[in-house]
């Protein structure tokens, strides 16, 4: 007999059934031998796709590490700089303003460490491998921009007596990522705020080894996994060296049966193999409709508008009753890095981000057509706004030659009569509009961010705000 699944009728004790995984068959009420090893690939399949979209902020940081150690020799203690297009090409959405001053160190291998941070203009803080803040430095940070030392302590890992005089913070993982970012414009100023940056163990305190400043120089890397089973490989790798939270035991739980178990190598056989690969696929694909297509009402920055909110969680991931885990995937797979000055509501402080991934048609961005943008007069921020443009597929700056990622208000932008300023997204650039033009790729999806540095009133009331990107339709339109 065959059951119709939308009238909910039983299982058959004896028979088929029609699923959205096929035909399931019983006998007597058991599961036939096909249906049964059916269910089970659809089970483990189902939990790898969970399992993929839960991971990403933890793969995503395991990712940057390795390649920061194998790429550029960082060790413990030690910062890469990123400052050039070709820097930060490997960097998920990052900012075409600033310097970023990054390392990654692992608290079990040594020991407390003490974090010197400099005095001065500076965003700077300390993430867990989930990317928790475990406290902010510089501006939004205890210390003001003060500066000061920091100790940082692991799981299980106790404060020294003799610890008096430093602000002690607890990481809930074993590695973590720590730097800043240098605001001020002038080059002196930020060289002398970077080398005053040190990180040693607090046991060699006396005589410190001096944290090194890299330099990318242009090298070539990734932030992000390259194939399905370098995904899994890192995940293995993290929950080898972590402590399983209480919040994360049932996702752990769910991955035994593919291969993934803490204490043991991750060696999946081909059945286990083609399931993680295949989730990888469908993970993925979910993750990149919960970033650039957001269905939360609270995405929507202002009715009608095709701008959304990127940040749509708090810094510690969590709401009242549940850990934010579609707000958390959305966000962390376009991006990386998330610190309580990234979700202040407090006017004249910290970042605001809003993303734009839809013309105001609805149509999404594509590389090879001609669009507009026009920032009204009086954007409100404190410091300066800027726009960033990014490829779809690798949430990276647009590769092109003339690498351009960004315009900023501290730029020399033409601007019109009334203070407002009109910026383009083209393959080529509108004659006499070179300075406000940003280079896309046909062929190519794109989106952008908008960044308000310390944002005020204005921002959080909606007062202001921007109106949508405009596809413009003209002859040297590039077709798709």
């Amino acid at each position: 007999m065959q059951n119709d699944t939308t009238q909910a009728q039983p299982l058959p004790m004896t028979g088929t059934v029609k699923s959205r995984i096929g035909s399931l068959g019983f006998e007597g009420g058991y599961p036939t031998e096909e249906s049964v090893a059916k269910l089970y690939d659809e089970l483990d399949f189902q939990r790898a796709v969970q399992t993929y979209l839960w991971a990403i902020p933890l793969v995503s940081f395991a990712r940057w590490q390795e390649q920061y150690e194998q790429v550029f020799g960082q060790q413990d203690g030690d910062l890469v700089l990123t400052t050039s297009f070709r820097d930060k090409l490997g960097l998920l959405t990052a900012n075409d303003t600033t310097p970023y001053v990054i390392g990654y160190l692992n608290l079990q291998r040594t020991g407390p460490l003490v974090i010197d941070y400099p005095k001065g203009q500076t965003a700077g803080g300390i993430l867990d491998f989930w990317q928790r803040p475990i406290t902010d430095l510089g501006l939004t940070g205890p210390d003001k921009g003060e500066g000061g030392k920091y100790l940082v302590l692991a799981p299980g890992q106790q404060a020294p007596w003799d610890a008096e005089g430093y602000r002690v913070v607890q990481s809930p993982t074993n590695n973590i990522m720590h730097g800043l970012r240098v605001l001020t414009p002038d080059p002196k100023a930020a060289e002398a705020l970077m080398a005053g940056y040190q990180a040693y163990p607090f046991a060699q305190r006396e005589n410190p080894r001096k944290s090194r400043i890299i330099a990318a120089k242009g090298q070539k890397w990734s932030g992000w996994p390259e194939g399905a089973m370098e995904f899994w490989r890192l995940l293995a790798k993290m929950l080898d060296q972590e402590p399983v939270h209480e919040r994360d035991r049932m996702m752990v739980a769910m991955i035994k049966p593919l291969g993934i178990e803490k204490g043991k190598p991750f060696s999946p056989d081909a059945r286990q193999a083609k399931l993680l690969a295949q989730a990888a696929v469908v993970g993925e694909s979910m993750a990149r409709c919960l970033s650039y297509a957001k269905r939360q009402p609270e995405a929507c920055t202002w009715p009608g508008r095709q701008w959304t909110n990127t940040v749509m969680l708090e810094a510690n991931q969590e709401t009242e009753h549940h850990t934010a885990l579609d707000e958390r995937t959305a966000y962390f797979y376009e991006a990386v890095t998330l610190s309580a000055g990234m979700t202040t509501k407090t006017p004249g402080q910290g970042q605001a981000y809003l993303g734009i991934e839809k013309d105001e048609g609805g149509h999404w961005l594509q590389g090879g057509n001609n669009y507009t943008l026009r920032i009204p007069p009086n954007p409100p921020v404190k410091q300066f706004w800027a726009i960033t443009l990014y490829d779809v597929e690798t949430r990276c700056f647009i590769d092109t030659p003339q690498e351009l990622a960004g315009l900023d208000s501290r730029k020399k932008l033409v601007a019109n009569a009334d203070g407002s300023v009109d910026l383009h997204f083209s393959p080529a650039a509108p004659a006499g509009m070179e300075s406000n033009w940003l280079p896309t790729v046909p062929g190519r999806g794109w989106f952008g961010l908008f960044r308000f540095y310390a944002p005020t009133e204005p921002y959080f009331d909606r007062s202001w705000s921007l109106p949508d990107v405009e596809r413009v339709k003209c002859e040297q339109e590039v077709s798709q």
